[in-house]
């Protein structure tokens, strides 16, 4: 698989990074220009610095929304602490608002790889450190060995992101992160999945039980949270919002291609609400 090589630095002095997103300037801020090919453009500031969202996985929420509602706040800091820590950085200080007031150094180097940008124009990327191989604002072939090398095999493999793959991501890669996931999660098992319960079932009695309790995919974090924001704390009609949703993806094990959430969620008791695909099955289209 090839990805557009860009080498630049890190930076989270003012921002607001958690175990999936951080900042991110070029060295040549005009190979943001590269990306996609024509596709939707990265949006930056004027220095080049913009948004990454790492490609292939799912940290728990540490401010999700306007109300800025968190998953487990262990497990959300864990991430972010071990993306911050992997890249370089140090003596991190953040303010009650998961505002980064100081660290060292103010900028760390490294590159990602990527091909393209979300719909918040959010760069998606593999994340490395140091300087690559290979001219930056270039393909690269990206093969396993190098997907080893990157912050988004090393937080899966500790276990402590989930896997949320689209289809955008070369199935040999989407293959090791899987075995990475499954290692993970076997015994012992890794970071957050001694307390999952993303398929076994999370009680959900308000939105306290997801902020305070539940262990869950984020993806259905975030679902459930948008629902019970309009439905006042009833679940029955939660599948028939997924449904509306329309969240398109393909359940990589069958192949079988599927519109809604609504399609591997279920309800039971009126309260317990689990998935009954593994998150490494899905395999999601991009909006």
């Amino acid at each position: 698989m090839t990805m557009l090589l860009i080498n630049g630095s890190f930076q989270i002095t003012g921002t607001q990074p958690d175990g999936d997103t951080i900042h991110f300037t070029p060295n040549n801020p005009t190979e943001w220009a590269l990306v996609g090919s024509g596709g939707r453009a990265v949006k930056h500031d004027v220095p080049g610095r913009a948004t990454l969202r790492l490609d292939a996985i799912d940290a728990l929420e540490t401010h999700y929304g306007p109300s800025r509602v968190h998953q487990p706040l262990h497990f959300a800091h864990a991430a972010r602490d071990e993306l911050q820590t992997w890249l370089g950085f140090t003596n991190v200080h953040q303010g009650p608002d998961e505002t980064v007031t100081a660290a060292t150094p103010d900028t760390v180097p490294g590159f990602i790889l990527t091909n393209g940008a979300d719909i918040h124009g959010r760069c998606v990327a593999l994340v490395g450190r140091g300087t690559p191989e290979g001219a930056s604002g270039t393909d690269v072939d990206v093969d396993v060995d190098l997907l080893r090398t990157t912050v988004n095999h090393h937080l899966i493999a500790t276990g402590l992101v989930y896997p949320t793959f689209y289809r955008s991501l070369f199935p040999s890669l989407r293959t090791e992160l899987t075995a990475a996931v499954r290692q993970a999660r076997t015994e012992p098992a890794q970071g957050l999945w001694p307390s999952d319960t993303t398929t076994t079932g999370a009680k959900v009695t308000g939105l306290s039980s997801l902020t305070d309790d539940a262990v869950i995919l984020p993806k259905l974090f975030r679902r459930l949270v948008d629902y019970l924001q309009l439905d006042n704390g009833s679940l029955t009609c939660f599948p028939a919002y997924l449904a509306g949703v329309q969240d398109r993806f393909t359940i990589a094990s069958t192949g079988k291609r599927c519109t809604g959430l609504n399609n591997v969620v279920e309800v039971t008791n009126g309260q317990i609400v689990r998935m009954t695909q593994a998150p490494e099955d899905l395999v999601f289209e991009e909006a």
